[in-house]
C-alpha cells in the first residue's frame, strides 16, 4: 500500500473520531498515518486523549501533540485504530509483525470498538495462510515452547533483528511459529495463552468491528454483523 493509500485509509478512520474520546494508537505504518492525522487535528480544536500500543506511537505522538493518558485514568478506550498482517472473512485478524502485540492486544480487548486499516493484499481466505503466528514468550520459556507449538505441528522460530533475537517493548522473546491455514483461530488463540510462558499470541479472534481496506480503487468499509 502506497504512502497516499495508507494516509487515505487513516482518513477514513478518522472520520469515526469525536471530542471527548479516548483512542487507542496502534503501531505500524498506517497506524503512523492515523496518528499524524490525529495530532494535526488536535491541532486544530479536537479535544481526544490517546493510549499507544507500543513505545514507538508514543513518541510519535508525543510528537504530534496528541495527549496521552493511561488506563488508570481511562480505563475504558472509545476506538482504536491499528492495522493487521492478516484478515479474514469474518474479521479474525493476525497482528504482530511489528512486535507489539501484546500491548496492541491489551488496547483492543480494553476498548468498545476496533477500527483496522489494511491493504487488500492482507485479506485472506484463512488465517495463517500468508504469515506466522507470532507468540511473545518469556526468554527463560522459549525453549519449553518453541517445542510444544512444533509438536502441534510447523516450525517456530525466535524472531532476529539486525542478527540478534527481537526484545520486544515488555523486554520479551517472539516466537514466528509457521502454522499455515487456521481452522478455528478462536480455538487456537485459547490454546497458545494456556501455555505457561506464553504472554500472548498474534491471533486477535474476535476483536475487529470495522475493517478498512484500501485498494487502487479506494477504500472500502467492511463491518461486523
Amino acid at each position: 500500500m502506497s504512502d497516499e493509500l495508507k494516509r487515505q485509509a487513516a482518513l477514513v478512520a478518522l472520520e469515526e473520531i469525536r471530542s471527548g474520546m479516548v483512542v487507542g494508537l496502534g503501531t505500524g505504518s498506517t497506524a503512523s498515518h492515523f496518528i499524524r492525522e490525529l495530532g494535526a487535528m488536535v491541532r486544530s480544536g479536537l479535544k481526544v486523549v490517546g493510549i499507544p500500543t507500543s513505545e514507538a506511537s508514543h513518541r510519535l505522538a508525543a510528537e504530534v501533540g496528541v495527549p496521552l493518558t493511561d488506563f488508570k485514568t481511562n480505563p475504558k478506550i472509545d476506538v482504536t485504530v491499528d492495522g493487521a498482517d492478516e484478515v479474514s472473512p469474518e474479521l479474525d485478524l493476525i497482528k504482530g509483525l511489528g512486535g507489539a502485540l501484546v500491548r496492541e492486544k491489551v488496547v483492543a480487548h480494553a476498548s468498545r470498538r476496533v477500527i483496522i486499516v489494511v491493504d487488500d493484499s492482507k485479506l485472506v481466505d484463512r488465517l495463517g495462510s500468508r504469515t506466522v503466528i507470532p507468540v511473545e514468550v518469556i526468554p527463560l520459556a522459549v525453549d519449553l515452547i518453541t517445542a510444544q507449538l512444533e509438536s502441534w505441528g510447523g516450525q517456530a522460530r525466535i524472531r532476529e533483528k539486525d542478527g540478534k533475537p527481537f526484545v520486544s517493548d515488555n523486554g520479551n522473546l517472539i516466537l514466528d511459529w509457521k502454522h499455515g491455514a487456521i481452522s478455528d483461530p478462536a480455538e487456537l488463540e485459547r490454546r497458545i495463552k494456556g501455555l505457561t510462558g506464553v504472554v500472548d499470541s498474534g491471533i486477535f479472534a474476535g476483536v475487529a468491528q470495522c475493517v478498512i481496506v484500501a485498494g487502487s480503487l479506494g477504500c472500502r468499509k467492511l463491518e461486523k454483523p
